[in-house]
């Protein structure tokens, strides 16, 4: 394939890394550099897929066996995820065949037929939501030695607090409930640092990084791996599936579809919801800073309250 074939300009990646720093640079490289990969790892490679902001994502076959290369923008959110799919081995994540840290290339196990849990509309949503919960149980029941070389959820969340804090001072967004900004902030800080365990969490699983796939049901894809509190990951999995906020009266669709991952989990629903309460706001003030979106901010503010009533905060 010619580099134009390998890399069209039409890819998501092309567009969001354009304007990054060394971004046009290591695109040049990148027609390269797959090319090397594939004759190290004796791959046949096939078009590239159409998703992938921050990579460079594509079926191959290594003899007999369909797999996915994967070449990553270099940046910290990606440097974890080799190591978090040797640690889980297959447990809830696609398997990890090949690994080159330096040049952020994965070649990994193919999904088929690779339908994302959100779009499996043909199952009823709470069959997607226990799918989703045991397969993050499967990523929890991996040890985790002593050094992962991973960030911590509790370093990131405690810097998330603190970029929180200055946007709303700086921004003062109206229809934010400063009480409700400062409950989010305080369990930003908080709730990584009371859990009851440390597992390797994804990082972000929300159901679009959840595949159909032939080994498991479904497998785990495009971790941001860090190493904390376990109930950091389902949050994205309830929010998004069927869209719950979205309904007439979304109070009680939260509280049931909470209680039935908690339970699936077995863990303190309370302390999920606490989690939603703390994601969403520096969720909100991110909406307000970085894309000037304030009705959506204000949206999930009204999110948060919901939450924290749930959850008794």
């Amino acid at each position: 394939m010619s580099p134009a074939e390998l890399v069209p300009p039409t890819l998501p990646v092309v567009r969001t890394v354009s304007g990054s720093p060394g971004g046009p640079a290591w695109l040049e490289r990148l027609p390269d550099l797959i090319r090397e990969l594939s004759e190290r790892w004796g791959l046949v490679l096939g078009e590239p897929f159409a998703g992938g902001s921050c990579s460079w994502v594509a079926p191959v076959r290594r003899g007999e066996t369909r797999a996915v290369l994967k070449v990553g923008w270099p940046h910290p959110e990606a440097a974890g995820e080799g190591e978090a799919l040797r640690l889980w081995d297959g447990r809830g994540a696609v398997r990890l065949y090949e690994h080159d840290a330096e040049r952020y290339a994965l070649l990994l196990e193919h999904c088929a037929p690779g339908t994302e849990l959100g779009d499996a509309v043909e199952l009823p949503v709470e069959e997607r939501l226990v799918a989703g919960a045991e397969l993050v149980r499967g990523l929890w029941s991996a040890p985790v030695p002593p050094e992962t070389g991973l960030d911590r959820v509790a370093d990131v969340t405690a810097a998330w607090a603190v970029i929180a804090e200055e946007r709303m001072a700086r921004l003062r967004p109206p229809g934010f409930d400063p009480a409700l900004v400062a409950l989010g902030v305080r369990l930003l800080r908080e709730l990584p640092v009371t859990a009851g365990r440390e597992v390797v969490v994804h990082g972000d699983l929300n159901p679009g990084n959840v595949l159909a796939a032939e080994r498991e049901p479904w497998l785990a894809i495009d971790a941001k791996p860090m190493v904390g509190d376990p109930l950091y990951d389902p949050w994205p999995l309830i929010e998004q599936i069927d869209a719950p906020f979205g309904r007439p009266s979304p109070r009680p669709v939260v509280a049931a579809r909470c209680a039935l991952v908690a339970d699936v989990l077995g863990e303190d629903v309370a302390r999920l919801q606490a989690w939603g309460v703390a994601r969403r706001v520096e969720s909100a003030l991110w909406a307000v800073a970085e894309r000037g979106d304030l009705d959506a901010g204000v949206g999930m503010m009204r999110q948060v309250r919901t939450l924290a009533d749930l959850a008794g905060l």
